[in-house]
């Protein structure tokens, strides 16, 4: 039988091909980028972004620390011993690190295992000790042991610290106020999107009490698959703060048609969104997400968040933007003109389909996702020149 030319294109082996192809072209887009002086963070920003994520783990031990804005001299320093006796911290973290065998890869060593735990609790002490202002919460260790695993002690405990007094900094208050005002996102984007399955879940009296464990693991507890988890902290890592709950609300619209099937009660409900799938679509979920972002941006959001209890939220003093050769506006225009021209772009599930902002207005929101610097739940601050945020927060006293 005669195999016509597009068959020859649509064929596993030419797939395969193509994404070799693509992941070549990645990694040597990334290590240009590494090369340059300035480091061309808005390109590394990105290819963390864009399908695949980062790749490897050797290429994110040379990337995180520029999404997170880490200066390099602070990455080669020794962290220093941990006093873990009279730790107020020290007996519940060694009790979340002892559950925390799944963590780990199957069939690992049981000493190489247990020396990695050793490693865990240091680095979760040590952040806790140098910022005293911080208040350990279980599931810290979720995110934590994800670095530990990626990166390795030294260089872990360096992006703990950093991301738990700017990501994280809202879970890390003597209180859950924080943590409950952000998890208040998630039904006004789920109703801007599909009012239906808002409609339904306010109806069974769910909540969003659900969510709660993937948004302050940033899903490292409820994922299997470590590689899953790692192309979501490049994702995260590379965005607002405020991105992984918007993640869980496409996780919850993909699921639609469980969801509505699902009796409408709390406890029927509050199971089944629960428990995640485990072979979600991740990069049309991570699209969807960032385009949601981008249309409805938490600016919009926060009245309607803040009207489950007052307003929470962190607040901190700014810092500049590095520098414009990583302006976040400068990152996702580029991706939003790629992702434009792909064919795959007027295949969109029509659930995720709602008015479209102007291109101008848009390209303004899109200056928000790649922050450079995140500032706990309210971040969106650091440019208000190009958005503006909810005016009664006093962000900057």
């Amino acid at each position: 039988m005669r195999t016509t030319r597009s068959d020859r294109s649509s064929s596993p082996m030419n797939g395969k091909q193509d994404w070799e192809t693509k992941r070549k072209r990645k990694i040597a887009d990334i290590t240009q980028a590494l090369s340059v002086d300035p480091v061309d963070v808005a390109t590394l920003r990105r290819m963390a972004i864009s399908e695949g994520g980062l790749l490897t783990d050797e290429i994110r031990c040379q990337v995180w620390p520029w999404l997170l804005n880490i200066p390099p001299h602070l990455l080669d320093q020794e962290p220093e011993k941990v006093e873990r006796e009279n730790n107020k911290d020290y007996n519940q973290v060694l009790l979340d690190v002892q559950r925390s065998l799944r963590r780990f890869p199957p069939g690992m060593p049981d000493e190489q295992r247990e020396g990695l735990q050793e490693e865990l609790i240091d680095i979760i002490l040590r952040v806790l000790q140098r910022n005293p202002q911080l208040h350990y919460y279980q599931g810290y260790h979720d995110i934590v042991v994800t670095f530990l695993l990626v990166v390795g002690e030294r260089l872990a405990t360096v992006l703990v610290e950093k991301l738990s007094t700017h990501h994280l900094r809202d879970f890390m208050d003597p209180t859950m106020d924080n943590t409950k005002h952000i998890l208040n996102y998630l039904m006004p984007i789920i109703e801007r999107v599909n009012p239906e399955v808002q409609d339904f879940m306010q109806q069974a009296e769910v909540g969003t009490v659900f969510a709660l464990s993937w948004l302050i693991t940033w899903f490292g507890h409820v994922l299997s698959d470590f590689r899953h988890v790692v192309r979501l902290y490049d994702f995260f890592l590379a965005c607002h703060p405020l991105m992984p709950i918007y993640f869980a609300a496409v996780i919850v619209l993909h699921r639609e048609e469980e969801v509505l099937e699902c009796e409408c009660d709390m406890a029927m409900v509050h199971h089944l969104l629960s428990q995640i799938p485990q072979d979600l679509p991740y990069e049309t979920l991570i699209s969807r997400a960032g385009d949601l972002f981008v249309q409805f941006p938490p600016s919009e959001l926060a009245r309607e968040a803040a009207a489950h209890e007052s307003m929470a939220t962190s607040t901190f003093k700014d810092f500049e933007l590095a520098s414009t050769q990583q302006r976040p506006d400068t990152v996702l225009r580029r991706r939003r003109r790629q992702k434009q021209g792909s064919p795959e772009s007027s295949t969109a599930n029509p659930v995720m389909t709602v008015a479209q902002p102007s291109t101008a207005r848009r390209f303004v929101r899109l200056a928000v996702m790649g922050l450079t610097v995140a500032l706990g739940a309210a971040a969106l601050a650091v440019v208000n020149t190009a958005l503006e945020w909810a005016p009664k927060l006093d962000l900057f006293p």
